[in-house]
């Protein structure tokens, strides 16, 4: 769409619609926004205002020329340093129009000091190196000691990080010794000086950690501990580093590659050195257990002692006790062998009894077969005469009712048309008959009909 079509609109006649300035200015802004980009601009900071919502408000000029820029809360909070009238600035920004005035402004998104932005890509650019060498690796970081006796600081000596530091380990664990190896921690040369230490530290070993530290500042203030030479320095110490550099915002190279990152001096004195009164305590209570342990085990064995003691006799009394123990066994082996004999006895009576009453009569036996077989003889007999007669009389039943001897009874067979006519009103007059007796078969023909006849 081109900026034409975003300010005209075509009616019945095709002539220019009017518009409101609301909706000019909307319009103006979807066109800028809509064809420039983030970009990053510099100039001057000038009526920098930081409002009561936490947004900054303030004019980025240079020799010719200044605009309108606002930097929301959110985006504001991320600025390591407070912006001021006459600062030298680069803001990372997105052209835009405020509506309700019709300003041109900037929305801005990254703000930084004038010539950071080198810095901060040879920042990147190490970053990534030492990365893919493997410095960053967690595999090849070290643990920490829990309980160190020695604990070195390489910062300056007039670094108030080294207050910190020392402070926290005398609250902490006073019971710890504090080796300070002092180096420059800023400037030129001070990245020689901070290798120097490494080295003199981990040469000496009589350190059980280094703590490397200094308070915050700017990424220029830092960037000694950016250098490729304190990198690959921590990386050779032979004892775990913890690095405390600046603020929780700030990182380093050197936070990368040390064996622990503390966003703050404080917070990496915290990490190497444990809380004394806790330890105390952990002490007192084990103390109290084991005390409590060992009562517990005393009073067992005072008790196994007194058993031990109800359990130990005399060795001729114990003697007697045993004789009488073998007497007593012997006696109740005597009766329970009588016991077991005589209850033997009544069960082979008792069986033999049964066996008695059980035995078999065999006259009575016989007398009973001799009986049964008769019986069974007479039965058969009896069937066999039964079973002759049945076919006679089934062959008289069937004979009486045969068709030959009911015709010679004196009935006889009357068929029309060679259907046997069972129903009068199904003849007609003049229908030809043919009646079979019981002897022969004669001819007739119908001359009268009573269908109304009543049966025989």
């Amino acid at each position: 769409m081109s900026s034409s079509d975003l300010f005209t609109s075509s009616g019945d006649s095709g002539r220019k619609s009017v518009l409101t300035v609301s909706e000019l200015n909307r319009r103006t802004r979807g066109l800028i926004e809509a064809n420039l980009e983030l970009t990053w601009v510099a100039g001057e900071l000038s009526n920098v205002v930081r409002a009561a919502s936490g947004h900054w408000y303030f004019v980025l000029k240079d020799e010719s020329a200044q605009v309108r820029c606002v930097m929301f809360r959110n985006k504001a909070a991320l600025v390591g340093f407070q912006p001021e009238n006459g600062m030298q600035v680069e803001v990372h920004a997105l052209p835009s129009l405020y509506e309700a005035r019709g300003e041109f402004q900037l929305g801005v998104e990254t703000l930084r000091r004038a010539g950071l932005g080198a810095l901060f890509e040879a920042f990147l650019k190490l970053k990534a190196k030492l990365e893919a060498e493997g410095l960053f690796d967690p595999g090849r970081k070290r643990e920490l000691p829990r309980f160190p006796r020695r604990i070195g600081v390489i910062t300056s000596l007039k670094a108030a990080a080294l207050r910190d530091v020392l402070t926290t380990l005398k609250r902490r664990a006073p019971m710890v010794e504090v080796i300070v190896y002092p180096t420059a921690v800023q400037g030129a040369g001070a990245a020689a000086e901070i290798v120097a230490a490494l080295g003199a530290a981990g040469n000496r070993t009589e350190c059980d950690a280094l703590i490397l530290c200094r308070g915050g500042g700017s990424i220029e203030d830092l960037w000694s501990f950016n250098e490729e030479s304190v990198a690959r320095a921590i990386a050779a110490c032979p004892l775990p580093v913890v690095s405390g550099v600046g603020h929780e915002t700030d990182f380093t190279i050197a936070d990368f590659v040390a064996d622990r990152r503390a966003p703050t001096p404080t917070a990496a004195a915290e990490l190497l050195s444990p809380q004394r009164d806790e330890l105390l305590r952990t002490v007192a209570q084990s103390g109290s257990a084991l005390r409590r342990a060992l009562y517990r085990r005393v009073e067992m064995a005072q008790q196994r002692l007194d058993q031990a003691r109800r359990n130990l006799i005399a060795p001729g009394e114990r003697l007697a006790q045993d004789r009488q123990r073998v007497r007593e066994l012997a006696t109740r082996l005597v009766r329970g062998q009588a016991a077991i004999l005589a209850e033997q006895r009544w069960k082979l009576t008792h069986a033999s009894e049964r066996l008695r009453t059980r035995a078999p009569d065999l006259a009575s036996a016989r007398s009973q077969v001799a009986n049964i077989r008769r019986a069974l003889v007479q039965s058969l007999h009896h069937s066999l005469h039964q079973n002759r007669a049945t076919p006679m009389r089934q062959t008289q039943r069937l004979a009486l009712l045969s068709p030959q001897r009911t015709l010679e009874r004196g009935y006889a067979i009357v068929s029309a048309k060679e259907v046997i006519a069972r129903d009068a009103a199904a003849l007609a007059r003049g229908d030809a008959l043919s009646i079979r007796l019981a002897r022969g078969t004669v001819g007739a023909e119908v001359t009268t009909t009573d269908a109304e006849a009543p049966p025989l």
